[in-house]
């Protein structure tokens, strides 16, 4: 386990406002023992889950492993937003990378993904605070709506109910004259993140698939055609593999980790604001995250809190620097809320790719894995889910949304996570200059 990994698996789960306000996980526990199954899963945030559930559906004998418990990582932690595209990719930059028709499924896959996330919680009546009223990206600087303008002709092109709104429209929706225009996805919205991978947890369990929580995998191993999974406590064998760790993946792949970047992002709420702010702060319940690389986002929680974050340059102080930018740009963006008090603030991982893309990989024989969600796990990682189940399952690779390549580790991986905050300081001059 790498250096990094070991003190976040080790220390407990974050102070949340999820962990506050989430329903209780259900009840697993260790693999004690040898088990045999067809599939086994590695990790139980939303992609490992969302492969469990899909598989179970069909009648496949799945075990999810999983190093502390549902949701213990990105997918329990994050801002909950529900974004149905890419971060900083659009639908021609799937096809220039992978061809027209894969980069086009991908694309598909990606633009659904929302709405997969939805049909799950409506499905199996997931307790997690589900607000369905859309996502939407405003531009921060007049000149983003001609990108703006081209990425909605580009998903409209592919079937993706999305619109474009000008300035006075984007007021209405948000509550401030601080953007130019915006584009919006209304199969969108938020969720308690936390909730919402305890109760795929629940639904998985009702399936038929065992979930052993507190269970590291320590080493797989090829068995003449099938695989075995070692942990501290027994054994799993299995005809297939899947890997969905993303930005808390370990050793346990050769070179797997060192393809993304771990990024610490920064979390917080408000204390609960008074109903008049909330009638004029984002009236519409959607989910906001702008188009500046430096990402300005917000969502209101159930119980009128205003949730925002950061990514901060520099380590020192960090909680203490974090809440204060999260502030200050709560009172730039909402001046009519004055100075907000910070009740709750935490963080955690995400794993981005030098390239922006999500990457897949068929591992090996029976193996395969998904990491680099760019901060856009939630309906991603649900989506990614239901292919990797496919391919569980022996759907090929060519009928599949997901286009599988090569895991290529970073060159000087542990220099480039070291300095991987300067490059906010890239972003945030591009911001104001582009």
């Amino acid at each position: 386990m790498s250096a990094l990994l070991k003190p976040l698996l080790d220390a407990p789960l974050p102070d949340s406002h999820w962990a506050a306000s989430a329903v209780a996980g259900p009840e697993t526990g260790p693999l004690d023992g040898a088990v045999r199954v067809d599939v086994a899963v590695v990790g139980a945030g939303v992609t490992g889950l969302s492969t469990a559930i899909h598989l179970a559906e069909q009648g496949v004998r799945v075990a999810v492993l999983e190093a502390r418990e549902p949701g213990f990582g990105g997918s329990g932690r994050n801002n909950g937003q529900i974004i149905p595209t890419l971060s900083r990719l659009d639908p021609a930059n799937l096809t220039a990378a992978y061809g027209e028709a894969k980069g086009s499924a991908l694309a598909r896959m990606v633009g659904g993904s929302a709405a997969l996330v939805f049909d799950l919680i409506e499905r199996y009546q997931m307790r997690c605070d589900g607000v369905q009223k859309g996502w939407i990206q405003p531009a921060h600087r007049p000149g983003r709506m001609k990108a703006a303008e081209q990425r909605v002709a580009q998903w409209r092109a592919l079937g993706a109910e999305v619109a474009l709104l000008d300035a006075a429209q984007t007021e209405r929706a948000l509550g401030t004259r601080f953007w130019h225009g915006a584009m919006v996805a209304p199969t969108g919205g938020h969720v308690n993140p936390l909730s919402l991978a305890r109760e795929m947890a629940r639904a998985a369990l009702g399936l038929g698939v065992a979930i052993h929580s507190d269970t590291p995998v320590a080493a797989i191993d090829r068995v003449g055609t099938a695989w075995r999974l070692t942990t501290p406590q027994g054994c799993v064998t299995a005809d297939r593999v899947v890997l969905a760790t993303n930005a808390y993946t370990d050793d346990l792949w050769p070179g797997l980790r060192r393809s993304i970047v771990p990024v610490l992002n920064f979390q917080m709420v408000t204390e609960p604001l008074p109903a008049a702010l909330r009638a004029s702060v984002l009236p519409s319940d959607m989910a906001c995250s702008d188009t500046r690389g430096d990402l300005h986002f917000f969502r209101w929680t159930a119980d009128n809190r205003l949730v925002s974050g950061c990514t901060l340059v520099r380590s020192a102080d960090a909680e203490r620097r974090a809440r204060e930018r999260t502030r200050e740009r709560i009172r730039r963006v909402f001046p009519q809320i004055g100075n907000p008090a910070i009740a709750r603030s935490w963080s955690g991982h995400l794993a981005m790719t030098a390239d922006f893309r999500p990457h897949f990989h068929e591992l090996a024989p029976g193996v395969a894995g998904a990491v680099g969600y760019n901060g856009r796990g939630m309906a991603l990682g649900t989506a990614v889910g239901r292919e990797l189940a496919r391919h569980a399952t022996g759907t090929g690779a060519p009928e599949l949304a997901l286009p599988f390549t090569p895991v290529k580790p970073l060159p000087f991986h542990d220099l480039v996570t070291r300095f991987s905050r300067l490059y906010m300081l890239h972003l945030r001059r591009l911001d104001r200059t582009g």
